[in-house]
């Protein structure tokens, strides 16, 4: 058996949008007085749906749930501003994905951002039509660390986990990677996500299957 399919995390993996989301964030936030701090956003926000961050808010900091809607409309207009200003085509990404996908693998993204979110990165980073499909925070009940993004993407590309490489930044989502019994292509972040790694975790999992067999 061999991999056939590579299915990546938007944020940190495939576009460098960890600051634009903290940006967004506490630009909303700052309007009621409230702030997350850079160590925060890094330790334990990164990752998590806004929805999630605010639940989180709530029981740290205090924050009243009455403005939860109001403050998850306010993030994703900001971070449409962030998209819209920052967000541009890198080479070494196209050049990852179009190769890939010359040699037969099959793609797809899948993030805990909402879809509209998801799709405008994706089209302004010049890399939405490299994608099979793309899954969003808003295909699934449960976001990542719960697994049920990626089991559902395999399911729909009517694969076993054990055919598929995950690539995946964040803790919750190398969590979510795991539980789904895929292999993972863990990165420390943007800057490590290139042809050649995900090629190495291909060939590595690949090894790993014929050792099975053997």
């Amino acid at each position: 058996m061999s991999i056939k399919a590579v299915l990546f995390d938007l944020d940190g993996v495939l576009v460098d949008a960890t600051e634009w989301h903290y940006v967004a964030l506490n630009r909303a936030l700052g309007l009621f007085g409230f702030e997350i701090s850079r160590y925060e956003h890094l330790s334990s926000y990164n990752g998590l749906p806004t929805k999630k961050k605010l639940t989180m808010l709530s029981v740290e900091k205090g924050l009243p749930e009455t403005i939860h809607d109001l403050l998850n409309r306010l993030k994703q207009i900001y971070t449409r501003d962030e998209i819209l200003t920052r967000c541009r085509p890198v080479f070494e990404k196209e050049y990852m994905l179009h190769r890939l996908r010359r040699e037969g693998y099959r793609l797809a993204c899948c993030s805990n951002s909402i879809r509209e979110t998801l799709e405008l990165m994706l089209r302004e980073s010049g890399i939405l039509e490299c994608f099979e499909f793309i899954v969003s925070n808003q295909d699934v009940g449960r976001a990542k660390p719960d697994p049920e993004i990626y089991v559902k993407a395999i399911a729909r590309m009517g694969l076993s986990p054990a055919d598929v490489v995950i690539v995946e930044d964040a803790p919750h989502g190398v969590e979510a990677a795991r539980r789904a019994g895929a292999h993972v292509c863990q990165v420390r972040g943007f800057a490590d996500v290139d042809y050649f790694r995900v090629r190495a975790a291909i060939e590595r999992a690949n090894g790993e299957a014929g050792r099975r067999v053997a």
